[in-house]
């Protein structure tokens, strides 16, 4: 159905079929074997080993999280790789759990930087103050850069989005997780 505008103009619908033929089959235009630069495949990360199970370990790893879905996420993750993590509500609880710990110091402390009832960019410096040699890292949306620069200014180790966050999840939970005497594994 051609047609010609008053202009002069000829205009017809878009036939998109040669797509198809220029790209070898319905591959919505993109040549094979192409990519577009600085965009590499995505490869899935094997799962780390877990740790070797043990009943009476002191949890070295603490979480302020609200959101049931990481909070899920976080615990299957730590049981499959028998890592045990502490879910705490606010610094009270946190200290009575640390006390039940003895003088170990916990590695790690995750917090989910939209959990307001924690109020995180306040309650980051306090425990960075306390537990020096403790990694802090929080998790957010990936629109929030504020959000991001103020966490890394009070104190937090490392803010990553959620999706990082919840792709680099087993390799935290198992380096942060070890005794502190175990070997690192080689591998």
């Amino acid at each position: 159905m051609a047609r010609e505008n008053k202009d002069g103009i000829y205009t017809a619908p878009m036939d998109h079929s040669y797509r198809a033929v220029l790209a070898g089959g319905n591959n919505n235009g993109h040549k094979p074997g192409r990519q577009r630069p600085g965009f590499a495949a995505q490869f899935p990360q094997p799962e780390p080993e877990p740790l070797p199970a043990t009943e009476d370990a002191n949890s070295r790893i603490f979480a302020f999280i609200e959101d049931l879905f990481f909070l899920a996420k976080i615990q299957e993750t730590a049981r499959k790789l028998n890592v045990k993590v502490e879910f705490v509500k606010n610094d009270k609880d946190m200290a009575e759990k640390m006390q039940q710990n003895g003088e170990e110091k916990p590695s790690l402390i995750i917090f989910d930087l939209n959990n307001a009832a924690v109020k995180p960019l306040s309650l980051i410096p306090k425990l960075k103050s306390k537990l020096k040699k403790t990694s802090i890292i929080g998790f957010l949306s990936h629109v929030q850069g504020d959000l991001k620069q103020k966490a890394h200014e009070v104190g937090c180790d490392m803010v990553l989005p959620r999706s990082a966050f919840s792709q680099n999840l087993p390799q935290l939970l198992r380096r942060h997780g070890a005794p502190e005497d175990a070997e690192p594994m080689v591998q």
